[in-house]
């Protein structure tokens, strides 16, 4: 019995019987944790936009990059050197070697 008195007695449970406190308490950890749309989805959800964000960005100079050689291999002669250099391809009386570097 002096358990029980103590306990009843005691900060916490005065702090946790209370109706509003136990209700608020269910409500934040509802919203924290266990709804579909909750703060650590949201935090989750951003994250991810923002990865694809920079993604996109990285993308979009990538096309711009891609653009200018389209715009360079409009001359046939840069076309024939883009070919040979970065596709390996040759003519057919032709040899290619090719010499890497390591470093």
């Amino acid at each position: 019995m002096e358990i029980i008195k103590k306990i009843r007695n005691s900060k916490f449970f005065k702090l946790f019987s209370n109706l509003y406190i136990l209700t608020s308490l269910v409500f934040f950890i509802w919203i924290f944790f266990i709804d579909s749309n909750s703060i650590l989805v949201n935090l989750k959800l951003k994250k991810e936009i923002n990865e694809l964000n920079e993604r996109k960005l990285l993308l979009e100079k990538q096309i711009e990059i891609d653009k200018k050689i389209i715009s360079n291999l409009k001359n046939p002669d840069s076309l024939e050197k883009y070919a040979r250099e970065e596709l390996y391809m040759k003519k057919d009386n032709e040899d290619i070697y090719i010499i890497e570097f390591k470093e």
